[in-house]
């Protein structure tokens, strides 16, 4: 990878922000060169965190009702509001409180709290519904759903029943990725329970997704790097409907990481937001932390380790706003808030780690919605847990706490103009497959009827990705004979791929008559669907319907198994041709294939692209993939090959990152022969640094540039001609993609940019690029913060555990990190420096300045106009 001036940059950045007090340390901390005086006695402990020093949404106030004492009242994670307008909230690890708060305008030294006498807590769902409030405990013994009620009338719950308890796996309990909300169903009758990926699958009545999961992955499962949730299959975290005496549970949703807490909007419409891995960062299995639109019968992907869904597999949903980083907690739509429309309908999360309580303005597209996210509250530290709208005053309250952390209790709102009754009128999208039919088609999610194929079939094919999944999900519920063999003589490529796809799910059987994970029948099936597929001229498809393609290979040979020999070497030699293919997905799908079919071409032309990728992501998924790969070796390859885990040795990412590298080594060398070993025995031992790695020569200075220079050339530079593979190189090579996320790939500690375009416009990010510092998003600037002992720590805040905070002082490293006592914190303020450094551009042509930004403005399409001839 080349070198480029921003080493030099990142150096001269550090230097002007962490030298203000006197010798800088590795980790970003700051000693004095003077003798130091005593320690000074540790500081009581902290009130929560002042709103004084909050940033928060113009018009809106925010009040501290509460600070709760942490030996008597523990770190508060859940709230919800009784039929009385009282709150009700949880210690993490102990009891249940009701609040009374102040009104309006009172003092927040009125406000009331009480302890529940009853024998319950550690819960991370509450609500009143149904006469009764429900608490799901999140204990590895007491884990489950619970209803207490209040049996003589006095106003005091006595009685706790328990209706299901919740299962954690064996190697780990439930966790903090245990059972979490409950919630009221929009029907009225039922409610809806949200469980994490270590709450075990519970027993259900009735299921609206297909019980036909799979790991389905082509090439063997690449582990978590540090054995997190090791043996741990999907479907991973749940969503269930529950009657509300709790014995009959249907199975709605799967495939989540942990979703802490869901919402449905006044359109009836269910979302969520799900947590990231941030294990997983700078790695191309990394996914976000995001919004997701809980559809009937949906999957979002989530498996062990490396074997995440990417967004763009079929079989599984993306989401409808990528959050980056952070911590998902608590979720509540602004219905009933005296705030402004716009307030009143969006969708308010909270991320705990990074203290950000955002509005997600969401707008119908198509049967789902698009999204627009804004910071709503951000406060250092500020580790939300849960909010909840307060219907009989009209406010907002949120809680922050958890993991023993200070903990209180908030009131927002509105002083400002503009309160309106909210619209609750989801209305139609823009042109295209509306919601109503994506419904009409779910209802054969719970039913087999004949009028369910011809249903589905008219929206297979469908854009809208809601649409199609609904869809073959519908397909999956009717009896396999009544369309297998419409299935296999599609001719439309793209109807035929999902329902080649759905045939391949289910077998030749009806699912609901075969236990979840039973393998199919696969001999005959297997090549009546590998000839439906063989069918399909992939070149005239475009990179979705190609991906589509090469998905639906993978589940049918991962269920069904390789073909005989001379038809896998078929295979192989069609796949062969089409690769390496001009987009990063495409190859990375059609690499894998390869490399299961054994092609004697996978080895080289993988080996190219891997010399040629300029992300981390990317190498690491041609890594990944050969690490199995036995055939088309010569020993030139192989030390190549192995010679790029010394490369490796130096990747930034999460905490899992040196593991996941060592796995994909210990794989690789499994493949080798006893003769291979012993040749590569050298290369295989030596230590980083050992064996000297030729590198690129470092880009040369060209200019430093300014606005001036650029803007001239920018106003006419992008009208076309510009080269997308050029462009995305030179993201790679300036570094950017070390903080930046862009097209599914890339860091995660500064702005997502894929959507760039939909924010700046040309001059405006052109400028943000050459001038850093003029404006510094809230959302990544960071902090400095100076300690009682005479420490200078410059970063961002990314977790918070007791007392304790974690500071990142070096973007480029996710795992640098300085941990400071709350209770020792002298003073806090917003660093004046921007963590981006200046003179990204300096080493490039002004040509290449233009290709560099038509790239960012593409939003990762190949085929914008600034790309074509």
């Amino acid at each position: 990878m080349p070198r480029v001036r921003l080493a030099v940059a990142l150096a001269a950045l550090a230097a002007a922000v962490f030298t203000v007090a006197g010798v800088p340390t590795a980790d970003g901390q700051i000693k004095k060169k003077a003798a130091q005086p005593p320690p000074k006695a540790p500081a009581k402990a902290s009130p929560a965190t002042d709103p004084a020093t909050m940033k928060v949404a113009k018009g809106f106030k925010v009040e501290l009702l509460y600070t709760v004492p942490k030996a008597e009242q523990g770190s508060w994670v859940a709230l919800c509001v009784d039929p009385k307008g009282r709150l009700v909230t949880s210690d993490q690890y102990g009891a249940l409180y009701r609040i009374t708060p102040p009104p309006l305008n009172g003092k927040s030294t009125d406000t009331r709290v009480e302890k529940l006498p009853v024998d319950i807590g550690m819960a991370q769902g509450l609500l009143y519904a149904f006469d009764a409030l429900y608490v799901v405990v999140n204990h590895n013994e007491k884990g489950g759903l619970y209803r207490v009620t209040d049996t003589n009338g006095d106003d005091v719950p006595d009685r706790v029943q328990l209706l299901r308890k919740f299962e954690g796996y064996k190697n780990g309990g439930l966790g903090e990725h245990g059972p979490h909300a409950v919630l009221k169903h929009p029907d009225g009758k039922r409610l809806t329970v949200v469980c994490g990926n270590q709450t075990a699958l519970t027993k259900f009545d009735t299921t609206r997704v297909p019980p036909v999961w799979g790991e389905d992955h082509l090439l063997p499962r690449l582990p978590d790097g540090n054995g997190f949730m090791a043996g741990v299959m999907g479907p991973g975290g749940a969503i269930y409907n529950v009657s509300p005496d709790g014995t009959n549970w249907e199975l709605f949703s799967v495939g989540f990481r942990n979703q802490y807490d869901a919402a449905y909007n006044a359109a009836g419409d269910l979302f969520t937001y799900d947590a990231d891995m941030e294990w997983d960062f700078n790695t191309p299995w990394y996914r976000p932390t995001r919004v997701c639109l809980v559809t009937s019968g949906s999957e979002f992907g989530w498996r062990n380790g490396a074997g995440k869904f990417p967004p763009y597999y079929l079989d599984n949903l993306p989401g409808v706003a990528n959050i980056g980083p952070g911590s998902p907690t608590g979720v509540a739509f602004g219905y009933g808030a005296r705030f402004p429309a716009r307030y009143q309908q969006a969708l308010f999360i909270c991320d705990w780690s990074y203290g950000k309580l955002y509005a997600v303005h969401l707008a119908p597209e198509g049967s789902g919605y698009k999204s627009e996210v804004e910071e709503f509250i951000t406060g250092t530290p500020l580790p939300l847990t849960d909010l909840v709208v307060n219907p009989t005053d009209g406010a907002l309250y949120f809680t922050i706490g958890g993991r023993r952390t200070t903990s209180g209790l908030y009131r927002v709102t509105y002083s400002g103009e503009g309160v309106e009754p909210p619209t609750t009128r989801r209305g139609d999208g823009p042109a295209g497959v509306s919601r109503a039919d994506r419904l009409a088609v779910e209802q054969y999610h719970t039913k087999q009827a004949p009028e369910a194929v011809p249903a589905a079939w008219k929206l297979l094919d469908s854009k809208d990705r809601f649409a199609s999944f609904a869809a073959r999900v519908a397909l999956e519920h009717q009896p396999t004979p009544t369309w297998a063999d419409k299935a296999l003589a599609e001719a439309d490529p793209l109807k035929a791929i999902p329902a080649v796809l759905a045939l391949a799910r289910v077998g030749a059987q009806d699912p609901f008559h075969r236990a979840p994970g039973a393998a199919p029948p696969s001999a005959d099936l297997r090549g009546k669907l590998l000839a439906a597929l063989g069918r399909i001229d992939p070149a005239k498809l475009d990179d979705t319907g190609k991906l589509d393609l090469l998905r639906t290979y993978q589940v049918v040979l991962n269920r069904y198994g390789k073909p005989e020999a001379a038809d896998a070497a078929a295979l192989a030699v069609r796949f062969d041709a089409a690769f390496p293919a001009k987009n990063r997905l495409v190859n990375a799908e059609l690499c894998q294939v390869l490399v299961f079919l054994e092609s004697p071409t996978a080895a080289a032309k993988t080996m190219k692209l891997l010399a040629d990728a300029p992300t981390q992501e990317e190498q690491l998924e041609y890594l990944r993939a050969l690490r199995v790969l036995r055939t088309g070796w010569t020993p030139e390859l192989r030390q190549q090959y192995f010679t790029w885990f010394l490369r490796a040795a130096n990747f930034r990412g999460g905490n899992s990152m040196a593991g996941f590298i060592r796995r994909i080594k210990a794989d690789a060398v499994a493949t080798l022969t006893p003769a291979e070993a012993t040749a590569l025995k050298p290369i295989i031992d030596a230590q980083p640094g050992a064996v000297r790695i030729p590198e690129e020569a470092p880009r040369p200075f060209v200019k430093a540039y300014t606005m001036a220079d650029l803007a001239p050339a920018l106003e006419k530079g992008l009208a076309g001609g510009r080269d997308f593979e050029k462009g995305r190189r030179l993201f790679g090579a300036a570094k950017c993609f070390a903080c930046h996320r862009y097209d599914n790939e890339g860091g995660s500690y500064g702005p997502d940019l894929s959507g760039a375009a939909g924010r700046f416009n040309a001059r405006d990010l052109l400028e943000s690029i050459v001038d850093p510092n003029k404006e510094i998003s809230d959302q990544y600037a960071a902090v400095e913060i100076r300690t009682a002992d005479d420490r200078v720590v410059v970063g961002r805040i990314v977790n918070l555990n007791g007392d304790v905070v974690k500071v990142n002082t070096n973007m480029l490293d996710p795992n640098a990190l300085a941990d400071v006592n709350r209770n020792n914190i002298e003073s806090m303020r917003p660093s004046r420096l921007s963590m981006m450094p200046a003179g990204l551009l300096d080493t490039l042509k002004e040509d290449e300045v233009l290709d560099l930004m038509a790239y960012l403005l593409s939003r990762g399409d190949r085929t914008a106009p600034a790309f074509r001839k």
